[in-house]
């Protein structure tokens, strides 16, 4: 792959909040990664948004820990990083899930906003398939008001929405397989149902900084990818070794109710 010119990305997104269309593999390792996916889901049932799929699923864990992407990381919030989440986003052809205009770093609760959201594409998105739209320099306006919905084709947990907001300065994001985005916490961003004839397959990363905690709980959990931790704020997940074992599975039906439990409140 191309090298990056990391000051640049840093630059950028310091600007716009986003980074986006930044090779990360080729399209036959994206393509490895996502038949490992299609595999995976004929004996496990769906992986679609599921918390944490790291810890059970090693093509996931690979791929959040691409020393490419941990470059980019350490431009915006240092040296130091931890991998808080891991989860595939998938919008099924012709479906009308959607993601209504929000900011991540919204329920999450935590204490800071030293956050990378990094989606990496494993089919193309496109306009016609529902890519991402964002709004350069939002995250400068910090936290807005968001209102929870009962929209059950919203993939978020509380279909959680900024309403109000003037969009016609969105910038939309395609991203071909193995391409990535990378965002702020605080950055607008919202993507339309997939009108295409193919699934909409993306990997959405979540990474720190070790002094970020979880100010709603102390049962949060991540793992180190790249310098130190010296706050250990957090417990330690532990990152698949092989595909599916029955005790990691076990230990992640916990994972993925705490979740829900801490992102599902205000």
């Amino acid at each position: 792959m191309q090298t990056h010119n990391l000051a640049k990305l840093a630059s950028d997104y310091q600007r716009d909040g986003y980074i986006t269309g930044i090779p990360l593999i080729d399209s036959k390792t994206a393509k490895s990664h996502r038949d490992a996916l299609e595999n995976a889901e004929k004996d496990q049932g769906i992986l679609h948004y599921l918390a944490k799929v790291h810890t059970i699923f090693r093509s996931p864990y690979e791929l959040a820990t691409l020393p490419a992407a941990l470059d980019i990381v350490e431009q915006m919030i240092g040296p130091d990083i931890l991998l808080f989440n891991v989860t595939y986003i998938i919008k099924e052809a012709g479906a009308a899930s959607h993601v209504s205009w929000h900011q991540d770093l919204t329920y999450w609760g935590l204490s800071h906003d030293d956050q990378v959201s990094m989606w990496l594409a494993l089919s193309p998105a496109t306009e016609e398939t529902g890519c991402m739209k964002m709004l350069p320099g939002s995250h400068r306006n910090g936290r807005m008001e968001h209102s929870t919905t009962e929209d059950k084709d919203n993939v978020l947990l509380q279909g959680q929405t900024v309403t109000g907001i003037d969009n016609s300065n969105s910038v939309t994001c395609p991203l071909a397989p193995g391409e990535a985005s990378f965002h702020h916490g605080w950055t607008l961003h919202a993507s339309m149902p997939n009108q295409g004839n193919d699934r909409r397959i993306g990997l959405n990363v979540q990474y720190i900084a070790p002094h970020v905690r979880q100010t709603k709980h102390d049962m949060d959990t991540s793992i180190l990818v790249r310098g130190e931790d010296k706050f250990n704020h957090f417990g330690s997940d532990t990152p698949a070794t092989s595909d599916f074992d029955p005790a990691a599975v076990k230990r992640h039906r916990e994972l993925q109710k705490l979740y829900e439990e801490t992102a599902g409140t205000s």
